[in-house]
């Protein structure tokens, strides 16, 4: 069992070794790029965690705060009024994990104290001075995103000399930086952040080169689902279309060593990566 398979969260660890996690994306937003306004309504957020649960998720990754291109940020006391509820009722009625989606650390103990155990921070834990201290002193899971610049401005024109290493370096830094805080090693994850102030051409480069990550010996998390990404690549510009190139990215970025994936969808997603690692880990044949 390789360390860099397991993860540690505040109720345990999780050996990823043979088999990955599927977070389920829950955005209780009036604005996320796919599904606003869908689950701004507490009873209808607690429904679809119900029904995330019940397609197969391992997580639920509450957020309150769009981070879509060209999206504003969302006061605190807002973001907390929108996720808090949620993430009680979720606690309250199931044991499964629960992920909080913010750059916030006021809203990230918030969601700690309500049940939460995994921070899951689009900023690499850069964007609030405070972050990095609540999530060592919570012990909480925490996922590592690369993003260049902000939601609002990351898609006007990204620019890399070298994507895969820039980003890779950037989630390294991050690593530090939470190491320095207290955080174990073990309780990170790393996301290069796919659509998050990259081209689709980047997109690419940073999918077929994932290899370059498993430097970094941490669980790479992967969200690809829905995205204007996939409609690019996969000739998908009606959101409905994406539904399949998004299963088929799950596959191979699992081959290709990732084992968090971040997805609306969860049973498709599931079926396809369990496929994938009955291959992976099959007993060879012998020769006949």
């Amino acid at each position: 069992m390789s360390s860099a398979t397991i993860w540690e969260h505040r109720r345990g660890r999780v050996d990823l070794s043979q088999h990955g996690l599927i977070m389920g994306v829950l955005n209780v937003t009036p604005n996320s790029f796919s599904d606003g306004g869908h689950f701004l309504d507490h009873a209808a957020a607690i429904a679809h965690a119900r029904w995330l649960i019940d397609e197969g998720a391992d997580i639920i990754d509450v957020g309150g705060e769009s981070t879509r291109p060209g999206s504003l940020p969302v006061p605190p006391d807002e973001e907390l009024r929108r996720v808090i509820p949620v993430i009680q009722a979720i606690r309250e009625g199931s044991d499964i994990l629960i992920s909080i989606d913010t750059s916030k650390a006021e809203v990230a103990h918030e969601a700690m104290l309500a049940g939460a155990d995994i921070i899951n921070d689009v900023t690499g834990l850069r964007g609030d001075p405070a972050m990095p201290t609540v999530a060592a002193e919570t012990r909480a899971a925490a996922v590592l995103m690369h993003m260049q610049g902000t939601p609002a401005t990351m898609q006007s024109a990204p620019e890399y000399a070298d994507v895969c290493s820039e980003v890779r370096d950037f989630l390294r830094q991050s690593m530090a930086l939470a190491l320095g805080s207290g955080m174990s090693v073990e309780s990170l994850a790393v996301d290069p952040g796919i659509g998050f102030g990259k081209s689709p051409v980047h997109n690419n480069s940073l999918l077929a080169e994932l290899p370059v990550f498993a430097a970094l010996e941490r669980p790479i998390l992967i969200g690809v689902s829905r995205k204007s990404y996939l409609g690019w690549l996969g000739d998908a510009p009606a959101m409905e279309d994406r539904h399949w190139p998004g299963v088929a990215v799950t596959s191979f970025c699992r081959e290709l060593g990732a084992r968090i994936f971040r997805v609306h969808e969860p049973r498709p997603h599931r079926e396809a990566l369990r496929m994938t690692e009955a291959i992976l880990h099959a007993t060879p044949a012998a020769h006949a």
